[in-house]
């Protein structure tokens, strides 16, 4: 424990101390300035994502020198932070070249190398006896996850508290295991987290960038491969929908609703369920981020009692889970649809 809560400390140490810097250096190449669907008075500097990898991969790296591990046990880390920089840097890119950015066909494939380096590493989704369809549903997630992520990414404190309460659940699930690379990983990221949240509400604010955004997605979703949830029972693999159940609920109703209003949901609108939930019910940006914080709060329970029941609870709890949300989802569309018209 002594070790994690140094890990957790020299995490947002750096996240803190490296924001003043890239400040100075980096700061006016990159910013989101207004226009579009962009509704921030003035141009704010995309800094969060390059603070939050170089806290994390300088942390993991000081680990990996200073600690003594059994040999192999770090093994799939290089896979997770080589992957994670990947997609870092692709986001950085597509943040260099606003508000024009990247082709959408280019930033999937990149995605998919990403995949197929963690992949090579061994972490990947292992449900299925066939390894061709564990290896087609770890791209689906990781892909999923790091857009949805991105998605989210468009009101203040939402993507990081996001981001801080999935990792807080992966660490509480995955912290009795073996895999020890995932409990370093999941407290790294917590600290970077816990350090750059404040910096995304201040009044000087710094954003996240499609560089920070698209990185937690994929490094939490990464983590989330690891975790050993089946200790208890055969399905409890389910408990790592229900960590990030707010970032996929989110997804998938900004694609239906896309789909329903016959637009590219691939492309950028206003269609967000914070957006929604602040201008047609006229909730408060601190309301919003409350009902997203419960929802992170609930999934991440729900996830760890599921890893702590028997197989066939887990089924009912899954089964009367989806239902509920989809009964949700259902009644927003229908709200949205009410809405526009």
């Amino acid at each position: 424990m002594n070790l994690y809560v140094v890990t957790f400390c020299l995490s947002a140490v750096l996240t803190g101390l490296s924001l003043p810097v890239l400040q100075r250096t980096v700061g006016r190449f990159l910013t989101d300035r207004p226009g579009g669907l962009k509704t921030h008075a003035k141009a704010v500097p995309m800094l969060g994502g390059c603070a939050i990898f170089m806290a994390v991969a300088g942390t993991l790296v000081l680990l990996r020198f200073t600690t003594n591990f059994p040999t192999g046990t770090l093994h799939s880390l290089r896979g997770v932070l080589g992957a994670g920089a990947l997609i870092f840097a692709l986001g950085l890119v597509d943040d260099l070249r606003k508000p024009k950015g990247l082709p959408i066909g280019l930033r999937l494939a990149v995605q998919a190398a990403a995949a197929c380096l963690l992949i090579y590493y061994g972490v990947y989704v292992q449900i299925f006896e066939q390894n061709a369809l564990n290896y087609v549903f770890t791209f689906f997630w990781l892909v999923g996850l790091t857009n949805a992520f991105n998605l989210l990414d468009i009101a203040d404190g939402l993507c990081i508290s996001q981001a801080f309460f999935c990792t807080a659940g992966l660490f509480w699930i995955a912290l009795p295991g073996e895999f020890r690379y995932v409990n370093l990983a999941a407290i790294t990221l917590l600290g970077a987290c816990a350090a750059f949240w404040p910096f995304n509400h201040a009044r000087q604010k710094i954003f996240l960038g499609d560089s920070g955004a698209t990185f937690l997605g994929f490094f939490i979703a990464a983590l989330a491969m690891g975790t050993q949830y089946s200790r208890t029972n055969v399905y409890g693999y389910a408990a790592a929908l229900f960590i990030v159940i707010v970032p996929l609920l989110d997804t998938v109703f900004v694609v239906a609703a896309r789909v329903l209003q016959g637009k590219n949901p691939l492309q950028g609108s206003n269609d967000h369920l914070a957006l929604l939930l602040k201008k047609k019910w006229h909730l408060t940006d601190r309301t919003v981020l409350g009902l997203f914080i419960l929802g992170a709060v609930a999934g991440s329970l729900i996830a760890y009692i599921i890893t702590q029941i028997e197989a066939s609870h887990t089924l009912a709890l899954c089964v009367l889970a989806s239902g509920g949300a989809g009964m949700f989802l259902l009644w927003l569309l229908q709200k949205l649809h009410t809405f526009a018209r």
